[in-house]
């Protein structure tokens, strides 16, 4: 036989061995699905079981793709090049490996799913640093280990028996042409099509990363347990390593004096405690109410709500007008010297529900924010103040574990754009204005409430579309750099950051005429993903606005010497209405008071300069004056950086005793 007929034969045991692959992933969810269909949730339909083995399928087509990919490696280049080389039982061999694999993954998300409400996640690392001789006795008593392995091998001689039935049937012989030529363009079509096949493999039954689905965006259902099921095995415990994975890289964290707890608890309490627990420490006493109760309060979470377009350098953009004009009303403050908690959406969300400063540990990962609520987190605190916490998501409630974590973490209720209906608008999730469409028809029901709201619509793969939105890009393109007026790619982000300062700003008027008891916190979840320069400054490439808005509110509310992050929001918000003497609990200070330092992983913030927390001295300073001022401002900095990561990280990792 030629080399090619080789190839040609091992590429269609190849495909075989895909196909039965994937088979064998969509019986086991389906299976999944009905024996533990006690757990499926009492309104879910029909419709979402077939959306969720629709969404699972092209899950699957990845994992069943890794796998086959192996084999296409192993068996048929290798016979490729060594014609004479039998690697039928090499072929079989490592089917069997597989689906032993497989089958004994399915025995145990079972006991899994039963006792974590999840497949399989990062706590299956846990396993090396417990008890396993006791885990094993568990195993076995608690959960039926030996029949569940005996189960497993049944399943698996069964399935071994049909995989080697199938690799045996009669495959394809090599077509014969009659000219070289055909030969020639034959064989150019076979090769071509496995690179193609692979891509629409690794986007899950698409040809690029906007139509693609992964463990991240897959949960398309309203059920919990069904988008569990979504994740077959292999997808389930890749989560748990990439999980995992980002934990492990924050074990080595600067700042962090673990030595210093009590002297960092006292410093923070200013007063002469003396307690083994932190929460003494941490609670604080209200001064009094500086605006009457609102009935509703909104905390917007800009997807990429950056700075730098509301300075005056960029005024002809016209791309954050909506903000400019909610700033400018008389009952706004506003301040420019914001950080967020760190790079990633989800250490902004963190940051406001918990109120801890980021330490490089994923907070909505760690064991403890499952267990019991931070004693600093915004919803308890709120809830004391007569308010009931909703947080509005326009992506998928498993997205960093979102509705888990924020659940755990005392809010009242969780929607995501599978809850309000909203069809998605790409992998990450639906429009900006069907979120705020959907909370303003909800808050005819409720009162009085704190929605803390992230939006999406700002965000890669940048598809809206905008001319229906009503966006004019000859706007934008007059304040463009001259080398970059042409360039489509740029306008069209620049056009997403539009629509969504748009939507922010029309919930917000059409709010106050609505609710004029309302109070609105606008911020953005992190900077620097657009900008319309190549060198932009740290202080525009970084910070993010905040802009307070409401009854009550003035331009004097936030001292024009302050700097802040995100974690200095809640205790704000506690300040601006709570009576006076309530106790409260933050590691921050309210920006009411005078607060002068922010900073997340990588910045730091004064009233005056921005720079590297690593380099103190090297910094840009925004906001001319004083220089000791300046100076004074940097070099206390450091400390205080210091106390707040170690209090967070202790809180996270240590819990509340010391």
């Amino acid at each position: 036989m030629s080399r090619f007929s080789v190839f040609f034969e091992n590429i269609q045991r190849d495909i075989k061995t895909y196909v039965f692959l994937l088979l064998l992933f969509c019986l086991y969810r389906g299976a999944f699905i009905w024996i533990m269909q006690s757990y499926i949730e009492p309104n879910t339909g029909m419709t979402d079981i077939a959306l969720a083995m629709w969404a699972g399928f092209r899950l699957s087509l990845k994992s069943a793709g890794v796998l086959a990919l192996l084999s296409f490696l192993v068996c048929t280049m290798s016979n490729v090049f060594v014609p004479k080389l039998k690697t039928t039982s090499i072929r079989l061999w490592l089917g069997g490996l597989y689906i032993a694999v497989l089958s004994i993954l399915f025995q145990a998300r079972f006991p899994y799913y039963n006792a974590f409400h999840v497949t399989f996640n990062q706590n299956v690392f846990n396993t090396m640093n417990d008890d396993v001789y006791a885990l094993f006795i568990t195993m076995i008593q608690e959960y039926n280990l030996p029949v569940r392995l005996l189960g497993a091998l049944v399943i698996l001689y069964f399935l071994y028996f049909l995989f080697k039935t199938l690799l045996k049937s009669p495959n394809y012989p090599l077509p014969q042409f009659t000219t070289k030529t055909q030969h020639l363009f034959f064989r150019v079509v076979v090769i071509v099509m496995i690179p193609i096949f692979m891509l629409f493999m690794r986007f899950g039954g698409s040809f690029n990363y906007n139509h693609s689905i992964n463990w991240e965006n897959g949960a398309i259902t309203k059920s919990s347990f069904l988008n569990e099921a979504i994740l077959d095995d292999m997808q389930a415990l890749y989560r748990a390593y990439a999980v995992h994975d980002r934990m492990a890289q924050g074990d080595q964290i600067s700042g962090i004096h673990k030595e210093k707890i009590r002297e960092y608890s006292k410093l923070v309490a200013g007063n002469n405690v003396e307690s083994d627990d932190l929460t003494p420490y941490l609670a604080r006493q209200a001064a009094g109410a500086k605006i009457a109760k609102p009935r509703h309060i909104f905390i917007v979470i800009g997807e990429t709500y950056s700075q730098w377009p509301l300075m005056e350098k960029f005024d002809k953009l016209n791309l954050a007008n909506g903000l400019k004009d909610i700033i400018k009303q008389d009952d706004t403050a506003y301040t420019q010297a914001f950080l967020p908690n760190a790079s990633f959406t989800a250490m902004a969300v963190t940051a406001l529900v918990t109120g801890l400063s980021d330490v490089s540990i994923p907070v909505n990962y760690q064991q403890r924010s499952y267990e019991q609520t931070y004693i600093t987190a915004l919803a308890p605190q709120m809830q004391k103040l007569g308010y009931k916490v909703d947080f509005w998501y326009g992506g998928f409630p498993s997205w960093e574990r979102i509705k888990d974590f924020t659940l755990a973490q005392g809010f009242d209720h969780f929607y995501s754009c599978a809850d309000f209906g909203a069809e998605p608008d790409n992998i990450w999730g639906t429009k900006d204005e069907y979120i705020f469409q959907a909370l303003s028809k909800h808050l005819d029901e409720e009162a009085p409430t704190v929605h803390l709201i992230l939006t999406v619509s700002n965000h890669p793969p940048y598809n809206l579309d905008l001319d229906k939105a009503g966006f004019d890009a000859a706007k934008i393109m007059d304040g463009l750099p001259e080398d970059q007026k042409n360039n489509k790619e740029l306008i069209r982000k620049l056009g997403h950051y539009w629509y969504m300062d748009k939507v922010v700003h029309d919930f917000v008027k059409e709010t106050k005429e609505k609710y004029p008891d309302s109070l609105f916190i606008i911020t953005g979840d992190h900077s620097d993903r657009v900008n319309v320069t190549d060198t932009p400054t740290p202080y525009e490439r970084y910070t993010i606005p905040l802009v307070i808005s409401g009854p009550g509110i003035t331009k004097a509310l936030l001292p024009s010497d302050i700097a802040g992050s995100q974690v200095n929001i809640m205790p704000t918000l506690i300040e601006l209405l709570a009576p006076k003497g309530f106790t409260y609990y933050s590691i921050a200070n309210s920006l009411t008071k005078g607060n002068q330092i922010g900073f997340n992983n990588d910045y730091s913030i004064t009233p005056y300069a921005i720079g590297k927390i690593t380099n103190p001295t090297d910094y840009e300073v925004f906001n001319h004056g004083d220089l000791s001022k300046i100076e004074a401002a940097q070099d206390s900095s450091q400390d205080k950086i210091s106390m707040m990561r170690t209090l967070s990280w202790w809180l996270l990792v240590k819990g509340n005793q010391l």
